[in-house]
């Protein structure tokens, strides 16, 4: 069983990890590949927000899905 707490650790340093822990594979990618698009966009700020809510929304999923039991 996949533990909530490491989930969001891991979520914490690197959005998708959590996923990826959990089982949760494709949303992983797709987590990494948005925090990864919006990172570089928030040289010109509009990306600084929308890598913000990947990043809460990463470590929520990562906490919740763990908490269930995996995927």
């Amino acid at each position: 069983m996949a533990s909530p707490l490491l989930a969001v650790i891991l979520s914490f340093f690197i959005p998708g990890l959590g996923q990826f822990y959990t089982g949760q594979f494709l949303k992983a990618i797709a987590l990494f590949v948005m925090a990864a698009l919006f990172a570089g966009l928030s040289t010109i700020l509009i990306g600084i927000p929308f890598y913000i809510l990947i990043w809460l929304y990463s470590m929520y999923d990562a906490y919740v899905t763990a908490e269930q039991g995996g995927e």
